[in-house]
C-alpha cells in the first residue's frame, strides 16, 4: 500500500472545499491507498506531463499526483476538473 503525501498546494486546495467535496476527497484518498487502479477512480497519466496523474474525485472534481520512489503518492492539487488539470 502506498504511503500519502500531501503537498502544501494540496492542503490549501483542500481546505477551501465544500465539506461535502472534502468528504469525497476522502474517499478518493482511501481508496488510492487500498488500491491505485481501484475503477471509480479512473486514474490516468496526464496527458504532456511526464510522471503526473489524475484521479476522479466524483463528476466535477479531480486530484492529481505523482509517485515517488519508496512508494509514496505525493498528492499534488485537487479542485473542479478543468482547474486541478489546469496546472496539475
Amino acid at each position: 500500500m502506498p504511503k500519502i503525501e500531501s503537498s502544501q498546494r494540496f492542503k490549501t486546495a483542500y481546505r477551501d472545499l465544500p465539506p461535502e467535496i472534502q468528504a469525497k476527497v476522502k474517499k478518493a484518498l482511501r481508496l488510492l491507498t487500498e488500491n491505485p487502479r481501484h475503477p471509480s477512480l479512473q486514474s490516468k497519466p496526464i496527458q504532456g506531463i511526464k510522471g503526473i496523474y489524475e484521479a476522479r474525485v466524483d463528476q466535477n472534481y479531480r486530484m492529481t499526483y505523482e509517485r515517488l520512489p519508496g512508494d509514496i503518492v505525493r498528492m499534488r492539487t485537487v479542485g473542479k476538473h478543468d482547474q486541478a488539470l489546469k496546472n496539475p
